[in-house]
């Protein structure tokens, strides 16, 4: 059997307590046609770049899906008829990976370079609109009175 990695997004007015349910729904339809799941993350309610059907929020759900094609072409078929769903991928894999997923990991921000002038790979900034201007004469004004 196949190893997918399977993402759908539902509307952001599904609860969710029936975004679980529809995983629930899902898992059966695998389970019927000879598969099964493993891992299923819910990544909550998560703003869209821009609007699917009307909608700026969804849920997002992830599934690891050990399964042959006809129980994912089903699952697919299913969700196309769904109101709930808004869209969904499946990627064919080669193995599933070993603990949370990149959007269920937490990064350090302290990890990360700050913005604040702690520039230890270019140095100081210099130049730009912030320089001193003493090397230079001002320029006189003309007045309009």
């Amino acid at each position: 059997m196949a190893l997918y990695e399977h993402v759908f997004l539902a509307r952001q007015d599904v609860t969710p307590q029936q975004v679980d349910g529809l995983v629930e729904a899902y898992k059966g339809v695998i389970e019927a046609n000879g598969g099964k799941v493993g891992r299923v993350e819910n990544w909550g309610l998560k703003s869209l770049t821009y609007r699917i059907k009307k909608n700026r929020k969804a849920h997002y759900v992830l599934m690891d899906i050990t399964a042959p094609a006809a129980a994912i072409q089903e699952m697919e078929r299913q969700m196309r008829i769904s109101e709930d769903v808004l869209r969904y991928m499946t990627v064919s894999v080669e193995a599933h990976e070993e603990g949370p997923s990149a959007m269920m990991q937490k990064r350090d921000r302290d990890d990360r370079p700050r913005r604040d002038g702690d520039r230890p790979d270019r140095g100081p900034r210099e130049g730009g609109f912030n320089r001193d201007r003493e090397d230079r004469p001002r320029r006189p004004r003309e007045d309009r009175a």
